[in-house]
C-alpha cells in the first residue's frame, strides 16, 4: 500500500506567505517594466512586502506548533532561508540591479516551504 499523504495543518500559511510573495513580485516585475505607474500608490508594493514577511514569519512558526510535527519542522526549515534575502531588500536601494536580484533569491525556499507543506508524507 502506497503511504498515505497528508498535508500540516500549517498549509494555508505556507499558501499565503507565496500568494504574498507572488503578487509582490508581479507588481515589482510589472513597474520595472513600466507596463504599471505606481506614482500614486507606492505604498502597494511596501504593504504587500510587509504582508510577504509577516505571513512568512506565520509560516515558520508552524516549526514550534504545526502538526504533523515532522511535516511542520521541515516546511518551516525549508522556508528559514528565504527570510535573509527578504531582510535584506529594504536595504539595497530600488533603483539597483542588486534589489530583484536578491528578491528573487528567497523564491526557492518559498516554494521549497510551500511544496514541504503541501505534499509531506506520513510516516510511521
Amino acid at each position: 500500500m502506497a503511504p498515505r499523504r497528508r498535508r500540516t495543518d500549517a498549509a494555508p500559511l505556507f499558501t499565503v506567505a507565496a500568494g504574498a510573495y507572488v503578487a509582490n513580485v508581479a507588481l515589482g516585475s510589472a513597474v520595472a517594466a513600466k507596463i504599471i505607474d505606481t506614482s500614486d500608490f507606492r505604498w502597494l508594493h511596501h504593504a504587500i512586502y510587509i504582508a510577504t514577511c509577516v505571513a512568512s514569519a506565520a509560516a515558520f512558526s508552524a516549526i514550534v506548533w504545526g502538526n504533523p510535527k515532522h511535516a511542520s519542522r521541515r516546511a518551516a526549515l525549508a522556508l528559514a532561508p528565504a527570510a535573509a534575502p527578504l531582510a535584506a531588500i529594504p536595504y539595497l536601494g530600488t533603483h539597483s540591479r542588486r534589489h530583484p536580484i536578491v528578491a528573487l533569491a528567497a523564491a526557492p525556499f518559498i516554494v521549497a516551504g510551500l511544496v514541504c507543506a503541501r505534499l509531506t508524507t506520513d510516516r510511521k
